[in-house]
């Protein structure tokens, strides 16, 4: 039989070592189409994916799936297994994506030298052409530059199981799904349209949530406030009940108090208190009944102090090999300790080749860099958690508090074995900020993070006082935050490369090859 679902029965899932599960009793079914799961990093959704598609196994309850599902991960690191089979095969559906993707044939000899926008296309062309019932795809557009990303929205439109989509990319989720499943442990919660709609639907059941939780903490403080005034006069009635303060003689006094004893009305306030102290107690319990989503502060201050030299780095013109007879020119770069860069361009025309260079040429001291490259391995990723555990009180102290302000949540991040993607980035980002830098280069940096943590670090960024270099195909973001671009864009073309020569950042001049070339140029340009 097809399959038509996914199911989700109770399930309740927690990694060793963890203090609380990360998922704990959902349910829910996944029909034919694609569903967008959206939600802070940490809080579970690559997990959901891997216990959808079977990579794992639910500490109760059940998971109904396919034998034939697929999970499409976020890293880019090796060539995707099956990948040399789809290169070879000219059968109907290999060709079409192929087509669809504009896989070269080369790709898999060259993988170390691909982008990794290049490698994320072959890396869903595989799962694409593999034709599983269920497919789940973390991250399918990060790294893509406007024209690749084309290409992977219409081939992921194509398919026709139960697809799960994890992305950042507000746009893509419009396009291809009809529902979006919001992850915010312990809520998880499913919602009809693509994520405009749907976050709008959410957004609306947070301000009602907000309205009732409000209207709720009135009343309690007023029947509170009631209460206290019952008490005083519950209070003021008991001591004139008293005979303590009477004077021995005072015949007259006894006597009055036991007539007010004798007709019960020495005893009103203290019933009155004794009935308002449930109508407290319903109080209290409606509003803590009213849950509302945990709001981070969306800013981050960054205490590092700007360079006193007066340049960052400055480099001169040169040629630099890109691997495949692919050249990129530049005619001297400047960086100055405020200069806030914006470097943009396709896919596969040396844009991280660049940054390299920039790193290898920086004129600061090696504590005050702060570099995010474009992707972190498994390996390195557990490095950097193992040297954040290690650092001083103080140092952990800012760099949780940072953590936390991006929008995740830093003792579940610790308790990880291996984080994702987007929080070890964040954790690489905040132990910068901790060391007060001089200068922040981040290559790609809103890939793999989840929409509130892309503007918690637009805001954090916006004050930075130390020197900037962004590389992205976000033109929104980095035109928020920088105030220069650097463009690569082709430059002549195809040329006979005969007696030039080719200078690459570690290397002395070299002839270059004698066949065709394709050469890029970079140009500095301005925000419109």
């Amino acid at each position: 039989m097809p399959l038509t679902g996914i199911d989700f029965q109770n399930v309740t899932f927690s990694y060793p070592g963890t203090s609380a599960p990360l998922i704990e009793q959902f349910t829910c079914r996944f029909h034919k189409g694609w569903t967008g799961v959206v939600g802070a990093n940490g809080s579970g959704k690559s997990t959901l994916l891997m216990l959808a598609t079977g990579l794992l196994t639910p500490d109760s309850g059940i998971v109904r799936s396919s034998a034939h599902a697929l999970y499409c991960e976020q890293r880019t690191d090796e060539p995707p297994v099956h990948f040399d089979e789809l290169l070879h095969n000219d059968d109907r559906d290999a060709v079409l994506v192929k087509a669809d993707l504009d896989i070269k044939p080369d790709w898999l000899d060259r993988w170390q030298t691909l982008s990794h926008g290049e490698r994320k296309r072959a890396q869903i062309g595989v799962m694409l052409w593999r034709r599983p019932d269920a497919l789940a795809v973390d991250e399918p557009t990060n790294h893509l530059d406007t024209a690749a990303r084309s290409l992977v929205t219409a081939a992921l439109k194509k398919f026709r199981g139960v697809g799960l989509i994890i992305s950042h990319d507000r746009e893509l989720l419009d396009l291809l799904c009809d529902h979006c499943l919001f992850v915010d442990p312990p809520e998880i919660a499913l919602r009809r349209g693509g994520f405009t709609k749907a976050w709008e639907a959410s957004r609306r059941e947070s301000l009602a949530l907000e309205r009732r939780l409000k209207r709720a903490r009135a009343e309690r403080k007023k029947v509170e406030r009631e209460s206290a005034r019952r008490r005083d006069e519950a209070s003021i009635a008991n001591q004139k009940r008293s005979k303590r303060a009477l004077a021995p003689k005072d015949s007259d006094g006894r006597e009055k108090i036991d007539r007010a004893r004798v007709s019960g009305k020495d005893a009103v306030a203290g019933k009155l208190y004794r009935q308002i102290q449930g109508r407290v107690r319903q109080a209290r319990e409606r509003e803590r009944s009213i849950k509302t989503k945990k709001t981070y502060d969306m800013g981050i201050w960054l205490p590092g102090s700007r360079s006193k030299r007066d340049r960052l780095f400055e480099i001169e013109a040169e040629i630099l090999d890109l691997g495949g007879h692919r050249f990129l020119r530049h005619t001297g770069l400047v960086m100055k300790p405020d200069d806030r860069i914006a470097l943009t361009g396709p896919n596969g025309t040396g844009k991280s080749t660049l940054v390299r260079r920039i790193i290898s040429s920086v004129n600061v001291p090696e504590a005050r860099l702060t570099y995010i490259p474009q992707e972190i391995n498994a390996f390195d990723s557990a490095r950097i958690l193992d040297r954040a555990k290690t650092l001083s009180k103080k140092m952990l102290g800012v760099t949780m508090t940072a953590i936390s302000r991006l929008g995740s949540r830093p003792h579940r991040l610790l308790e990880s074995a291996e984080p994702s993607p987007g929080e070890i980035r964040k954790l690489l980002l905040a132990m910068g900020i901790a060391r007060e830098p001089h200068l922040i280069v981040m290559d790609e940096p809103t890939n793999h993070m989840d929409l509130p943590s892309i503007q918690c670090l637009e805001d954090a960024l916006q004050d930075c006082p130390c020197g900037l270099v962004l590389v992205s195909h976000d033109v929104l973001f980095l035109s928020a935050l920088t105030t220069k671009r650097w463009d690569i864009g082709e430059s002549v073309g195809e040329r006979d490369a005969v007696g030039s020569r080719a200078q690459g950042p570690d290397s002395s001049l070299r002839p270059a090859a004698k066949e065709p070339r394709l050469e890029f140029e970079l140009r500095e340009l301005r925000w419109e």
